[in-house]
């Protein structure tokens, strides 16, 4: 392929979620595998909608999946500006351009007008659209009215009869009967241009060759077709991508389902994902699959092996259902992929987060022991964060191991005290032969003596690899917590 430039144009109007992150992920890949330009543009003409903050979460959001772009607002380039709000004067000059063509019209209808001819429709049982009142006023009497003040609308004048054939690159020819389509409004009174002329425009200007969008603009796709052919334009390659259902794969993914899942700690948005321990490599790994495979039976890529193996003849039109198990699984696959020093500075912010102080050279002998038990980086707090603490809390009941009595685990707890105090060191290798030949000699099973062990050292009836934790925790540490469960075991003894 010659080198594509392809734009990731989202809108400032909330929070980055999993579809535009999926696009701006193709865009990226597809550019970088054919040694091309991968542009930002902020489509912001919707101003109404607009959300203060909402662009620089974006920005945020692309740099930590690590998509890095060549052009826009942000590093400019040749073919700026890239903020869609600051294009105003470019949309009008083409839309005046199709205008005097004959390809689009001033409209002077009022919303009262407009809404009484759509509901006389409705009531008629006839498909809602404009009625074609100003589509043939001439261009005089209209450029008079617009010099008087009269509010006005340019209107995009579609074809009302024969057909129009569109090509989509994953679903091929799609024929339209043009006696459905609508007059669409291509500029808004307030004269900011609608996406419809905005977006072909800026896409003609920018050289772009792909446009990779969501399917919900497969309605209008023939009208963004029409207007690249009323300028006589190339079209670039079209390219609409699946619609991301609910995990239960039954209706697309809204607004309201995303609130339900917050409820079970997991999100669509990009934000949320990074603030609940997901890591980037994760979400790309998965987002990518949801839409394009490689052949029936890969599913681990970094984003090198994206970009070397992506391929637009390979994505899938079909809707791909949500699926937070997996994800699960992919997070946990590409924590146990990090180099010790990375997922250390990784899991660190979640420590502080949670109020525990941490010694970094101390949490880098942890890392090892947690890895493997990750599946989110937030859960790196609750796995390690106890061997931070100064002293462990725990009752007689939970030192006392299943089918003993209080004195058969006093007993216990007396004979792993000897071998450990024993030990010049405490390490994993020095530390499990005698306490495994403890095992043998007292007869009881392994998890009643280490469990007994456990609880006493760590407080925690599961923890990571138990001699390992102990050797983090220190020689010390470890024989003054035994001697506080000895004395905990004695105790109530001595009291009957």
């Amino acid at each position: 392929m010659k080198p594509a430039r392809v734009r990731f144009a989202p809108s400032p109007t909330g929070h980055m979620h999993l579809g535009s992150a999926r696009t701006a992920l193709y865009d990226y890949l597809l550019a970088k595998q054919t040694g091309g330009q991968f542009i930002l543009r902020i489509e912001d003409t919707d101003q109404k909608r607009y959300v203060e903050g909402a662009e620089q979460e974006l920005l945020d959001g692309l740099h930590w999946l690590g998509l890095d772009w060549d052009e826009g607002p942000d590093k400019g380039g040749a073919f700026g500006p890239y903020r869609q709000s600051e294009r105003k004067e470019i949309y009008q000059q083409y839309a005046r351009q199709l205008v005097e063509a004959g390809h689009a019209f001033y409209c002077f209808c009022t919303p009262e007008r407009l809404q009484a001819v759509r509901e006389e429709q409705i009531r008629n049982k006839f498909h809602a659209k404009y009625d074609g009142t100003c589509r043939n006023i001439p261009l005089e009497e209209a450029d008079h009215r617009i010099k008087n003040g009269e509010n006005h609308v340019v209107r995009f004048k579609t074809p009302k009869t024969g057909t129009t054939i569109v090509h989509d690159h994953l679903r091929g020819e799609i024929v339209v009967d043009n006696s459905t389509l609508d007059d669409y409004i291509i500029v808004k009174s307030d004269g900011l241009a609608l996406y419809h002329l905005a977006a072909p425009v800026d896409d003609h200007l920018m050289k772009i060759t792909h446009v990779l969008r969501g399917s919900e603009w497969l309605p209008t796709f023939p009208l963004h077709s029409l207007i690249h052919k009323a300028f006589g334009w190339e079209e670039p390659v079209w390219v609409h991508l699946s619609v991301f259902l609910k995990p239960s794969g039954k209706g697309k993914m809204s607004k309201r389902e995303a609130m339900d899942l917050a409820k079970d700690g997991k999100s669509i948005f990009i934000k949320d994902l990074r603030e609940l321990g997901y890591i980037p490599e994760a979400v790309v790994n998965w987002i990518a699959l949801m839409g394009w495979s490689y052949d029936d039976h890969t599913e681990f890529f970094l984003l090198d092996d994206l970009i070397e193996k992506f391929s637009l003849d390979k994505l899938n039109p079909s809707p791909a259902a949500i699926n937070f198990t997996k994800f699960d699984h992919f997070n946990g696959l590409h924590i146990r992929n990090l180099s010790i020093p990375d997922l250390t500075n990784r899991i660190h912010p979640f420590f502080v987060e949670k109020g525990i102080e941490v010694n970094l050279e101390k949490l880098e002998k942890i890392t090892p022991i947690i890895q493997e038990r990750l599946q989110t980086l937030d859960d790196a707090p609750d796995l390690g964060g106890f061997i931070f603490d100064e002293d462990v809390e725990v009752t007689a009941s939970e030192l006392v191991a299943k089918n003993t009595t209080q004195l058969e685990s006093l007993n216990i707890l007396k004979e792993i005290y000897q071998v450990i105090t024993q030990l010049p060191q405490i390490t994993h290798e020095m530390a499990e032969p005698p306490m495994r030949e403890l095992v043998e000699k007292l007869g009881y099973k392994p998890g009643q003596v280490f469990g007994i062990l456990r609880v006493a050292v760590t407080g925690r009836m599961v923890s990571p690899p138990l001699f390992e934790t102990m050797e983090i925790i220190g020689r010390e540490k470890v024989i003054s917590r035994l001697e506080d469960a000895i004395k905990m075991l004695e105790k109530p003894l001595e009291q009957n």
